[in-house]
């Protein structure tokens, strides 16, 4: 497996830690739905995505599309609440996000899937996180980028204008309110020359 990085100039550090959340911006999208942006809140990210690239039990999955069976366009791993995640830093950016959204979201993070995007060739489509009680009610789930930058695309499920949001390097996105029913979200496959990252993504239970 390829873990070539082209490293951030800006995150030159094996100190692996966590910032501040005060600069946390919301963006509303409509229908109730809403995104939080922290750029950077991850700092020493490209020393964990090396640690995470090389440690975790990824794992390639295959699934039924019409009559095919296809591979996955990447690789695997899921945490679930009573398993010990890969570094301490996640526990503690799990933690840190039931704390601070505790009063909107009602309930802690519990769960981690993590997403190893290897190329441009690995992706995955367009979706909510609706199997579960995302299909009916408000929920958040927090992503944590590790690696190069992928675009990630959010556009409403009934039609009209997107936008896009480059994420790597430690940058968070939190999607929130009724991001999961009203909007759908993708990381497209790409022709342009892209390095490998690393998404982790924390979940309440019961939604996935």
């Amino acid at each position: 497996m390829s873990t070539h990085l082209q490293g951030s100039l800006f995150d030159q550090t094996d100190d692996i830690r966590l910032g501040p959340l005060h600069e946390l911006r919301r963006t509303r999208l409509g229908d109730g739905a809403w995104i939080d942006l922290l750029p950077g809140w991850l700092r020493g990210a490209d020393a964990l995505f090396a640690r995470l690239a090389t440690e975790v039990p990824w794992r390639a999955e295959r699934r039924q599309m019409y009559e095919n069976t296809v591979d996955v366009p990447r690789l695997l791993a899921h945490y679930s609440a009573d398993d010990e995640l890969p570094h301490p830093v996640l526990d503690e950016a799990r933690d840190t996000l039931s704390s601070y959204y505790a009063d909107e979201l009602g309930e802690p993070f519990t769960t981690a899937g993590l997403c190893y995007y290897r190329d441009g060739r690995d992706s995955v489509a367009w979706h909510g996180d609706r199997t579960g009680r995302g299909a009916r009610e408000d929920t958040m789930v927090a992503i944590l980028s590790v690696g190069a930058p992928r675009d990630l695309l959010l556009r409403p499920r009934r039609g009209g204008a997107g936008i896009r949001r480059p994420l790597g390097h430690g940058d968070l996105i939190v999607m929130g309110g009724s991001c999961q029913r009203t909007w759908e979200h993708a990381i497209p496959k790409t022709t342009r020359a892209t390095g490998p990252r690393i998404s982790i993504q924390f979940r309440p239970h019961g939604v996935h």
